[in-house]
């Protein structure tokens, strides 16, 4: 038998990597506590913005965002998942938000917020100051799109508002609010099943958008 060539060096485990950070996604392992919502944001003759899910972990809170559009031929797209035109555009030339894209955000009772038009960059090592909004997966056509988004941190007892805005849609700036103590029974009732084995880290894939913003408690920003 030949020396010349040498048998393959055996296979190295990879290394293991630490659990993703709770405010970039839910935690995987985690059965959360429900709350079936039918909760319409906003509503117009050409378009109605929706949540119709929410599922509560002890690091915070993920719902299912829901467009639909209601002229017949009207396929309005809210931009969550860039435009058939190729990738969504965060701003306008002159900086400003475009008219086309749907603006969707959380207040909580203390003032803080979290919306998708911030563009804050998140890191995986230092803790934001809170809270976060992230979108996820989802998809649509045909004037139909649904998103989840998680949020992070649970909100504090008070009202928890959800607001959005649609300007190419005929949205006004519309807020709609609960009551956050849904939220946090919700979060109680969670099942920790296989706790950080089911959390991987590393790199983190954001399919829509990852954007945080926040407001000091009264400072009045909307």
């Amino acid at each position: 038998m030949s020396d010349f060539f040498e048998p393959p060096l055996a296979a190295e485990a990879p290394p293991s990597r630490p659990p993703s950070p709770p405010w970039m996604q839910a935690p995987s392992g985690t059965l959360p506590g429900v709350i079936a919502l039918e909760l319409v944001i906003a509503a117009t003759e050409r378009v109605a913005v929706c949540v119709t899910r929410l599922g509560a972990y002890p690091s915070g809170f993920e719902l299912d965002l829901v467009t639909m559009s209601g002229g017949e031929g009207d396929e309005l797209d809210p931009l969550l998942f860039g435009g058939r035109r190729g990738p969504r555009p965060r701003r306008t030339p002159d900086g400003g938000i475009p008219a086309e894209m749907l603006r969707f955000g959380v207040e909580f009772a203390d003032g803080r917020k979290a919306t998708n038009t911030a563009g804050r960059p998140l890191g995986l090592d230092a803790e934001p100051s809170g809270p976060v909004l992230i979108g996820g997966g989802g998809g649509g056509g045909g004037g139909n799109w649904r998103q989840s988004v998680w949020i992070w941190p649970l909100p504090p007892p008070g009202p928890l508002t959800f607001v959005c805005e649609w300007p190419a849609a005929g949205v006004a700036l519309t807020r709609h609010e609960i009551d956050a103590q849904l939220v946090l029974d919700a979060a109680s009732r969670s099942q920790e099943i296989f706790g950080d084995r089911g959390r991987r880290g590393g790199s983190v894939r954001v399919h829509s958008y990852g954007l945080a913003s926040q407001a000091r408690p009264g400072s009045g920003e909307r």
